[in-house]
This record gives C-alpha cells, structure tokens and sequence, in this order.
C-alpha cells in the first residue's frame, strides 16, 4: 500500500515539476516590445527642460530601458524626424500599461506644447 502512494506521490510531483517548467519557459517566450518615439520638435529648449525628463521619469518608473535617446540620427530614406527614441519593455503589456497611465498621458500633454509626438509601440520577435 505505501508503495503505490509513493509512486502516486511522486508521478503527481513530476507532473507539478513539469507543469512548473513549462509555464516558466512559456513565461520566458513572450517577446519584447519596443516604444518608438519619432518627433519633431517646435521648442528644443522647452522640450529638454519640460518635457524630456518628465518622460524619461515614467519610462524608467515603468520599467522601460532607454535604446537609444536622441542621438546623432542618419537619414537613409524617405522624412526624418528630429528625435528618435527607442525604449526597450519586458513585454507588450508593460509597454501599453506605461502608455496608458495617466502620468504618462499627462507627460505627452505637456510634450505636445513643444513638438509634434509620434510615439507607437512594437513587438519584438520571440526569442
């Protein structure tokens, strides 16, 4: 009788284990999602002070991770906007989660002031 409780419990275990394991690599699948923003700026100077480190704030509260952020930019084809950011989130959820909070809803309000905001998010490929 112990013995067919003992190899009960253990394939329940195994069964556990393995479920465990797969939600984990499942988990670990979901790809990445990038925030992109493309704008064109009407007052720099009211832009870098106002409204570039009310963003960057949210974005780093967020759990966002800066990929590039107003660098030298080359143009290769087509229009070009004055500042390309690329932020980097865990997931597509986080991302729309931080573009949906209302501080960052309140941030844009006050970029628009300063620039035209181009900002869209994309999923990355899974891994």
């Amino acid at each position: 009788m112990k013995a067919k409780y003992s190899v009960a419990l253990s394939a329940l275990a195994g069964v556990a284990l393995g479920a465990a394991s797969i939600e984990l690599l499942h988990a670990q699948a979901k790809p990445i999602a990038y925030a992109i923003a493309g704008d064109i700026i009407n007052d720099e100077a009211g832009y870098a002070k106002n409204f570039a480190p009310l963003i960057a704030k949210e974005i780093q509260t967020a759990g966002g991770k800066f990929l590039a952020r107003g660098g030298r930019t080359i143009p290769v084809h087509g229009g070009m906007p004055l500042r390309v950011v690329i932020v980097q989130f865990d997931t597509l959820d986080k991302a729309q989660a931080w573009a949906n909070a209302p501080s960052t809803k309140a941030a844009f309000a006050i970029g628009e002031k300063y620039a035209r905001l181009h900002e869209f998010i994309v999923e990355g490929l899974p891994d």
